[in-house]
C-alpha cells in the first residue's frame, strides 16, 4: 500500500507553516510516505506574507507554487511523488477548501477567485474536472457548505492544535449521509514537526501526477489513515 499525505503546508508559502520544503521531504520519507499533496494556503494572509498583490496576477502562480516546486525537487531524492494542491479561502467567510487536480492557470487571478465565493467557484471546479473538498467543516469559525456544491469532505483532520475543535465525528456523519460517491478524506494538516504523518490516505496504486491523484480521490479506491484510538479507521 502507498501512503499519501493530502493536506500539508510549507513555510515558503503558508504564513502558518514552520517547516521548509526540504525538511518536509525528509521527514515524510522517514515516516514511510510515498507521496504528498502540497496544499499551501491560497488566501489574503498568503498574499500579505509573500508580498503579492492579488489584483496583479503577473507573478502569482510562480510565487504560490514555490513550496510545491521546492518540495518536488527535494522529494525526488527519496523517490517520492509530489502533487500540486491548494487550500482555498474566499472573502465571504473563514471556510477552507482543499483543491486538487487543477490547471494552475485557474488560480492566476486571486482577487477574482476569492471574490466569487465557494458556490460559484464549485461550478467552475466541477466543469474543469478538479476535486473540491471542504476541509475541517466543523472547526470553530467554519460553516459546512451544502454538500451539493462539494465533491467531498475532509472527515478526519489530525492537526493536534485543533483536534478537539475539528469535530471530526460531525464531519464523518455529514459525509456518510451523502451516500456513495461522496469523497471522504483524511489528512495531517501538517504545519509543524509534531504534525508530520499523523494521518492521510493509502492506496494500492500510486498516482503519477496531480490529475491522477484527483482521479484516485473520485474513485474512492483508497483507505483513510486514522489512529485507532480516534475511531472510524479504514486501516
Amino acid at each position: 500500500m502507498y501512503k499519501i499525505e493530502p493536506h500539508l503546508h510549507t513555510r515558503q508559502v503558508s504564513k502558518c507553516g514552520w517547516l521548509d520544503a526540504e525538511e518536509l521531504a525528509r521527514l515524510y520519507h522517514e515516516a514511510g510516505y510515498h507521496a504528498i499533496a502540497v496544499t499551501d494556503h491560497y488566501n489574503p494572509d498568503t498574499w500579505v506574507y509573500m508580498g503579492i498583490d492579488p489584483k496583479d496576477p503577473a507573478d502569482v502562480m510562480p510565487r504560490f507554487t514555490e513550496g510545491y516546486q521546492r518540495l518536488a525537487e527535494a522529494a525526488a531524492a527519496y523517490n517520492m511523488t509530489v502533487y500540486l494542491g491548494a487550500e482555498l479561502r474566499f472573502y465571504e467567510n473563514d471556510n477552507d477548501y482543499l483543491f486538487y487536480g487543477f490547471d494552475p492557470a485557474m488560480l492566476a487571478h486571486p482577487h477574482e477567485i476569492m471574490s466569487m465565493g465557494a458556490v460559484a467557484f464549485s461550478d467552475i471546479a466541477r466543469k474543469s474536472g478538479a476535486v473540491f473538498i471542504q476541509a475541517h467543516p466543523f472547526r470553530k469559525t467554519c460553516v459546512p457548505l451544502a454538500p451539493c456544491f462539494l465533491d467531498g469532505i475532509e472527515v478526519y483532520n489530525a492537526n493536534p492544535r485543533h483536534m478537539h475543535h475539528n469535530h471530526n465525528d460531525l464531519a464523518q456523519a455529514l459525509a456518510d449521509a451523502q451516500g456513495p460517491g461522496f469523497i471522504q478524506t483524511a489528512g495531517s494538516d501538517c504545519h509543524r514537526l509534531e504534525d508530520v504523518g499523523l494521518s492521510g490516505i493509502q492506496s494500492r496504486i500510486l498516482p503519477p501526477n496531480a490529475t491522477a491523484f484527483a482521479t484516485l480521490l473520485r474513485s474512492g479506491s483508497f483507505e483513510r489513515i486514522i489512529p485507532a484510538q480516534d475511531g472510524n479507521s479504514d486501516r
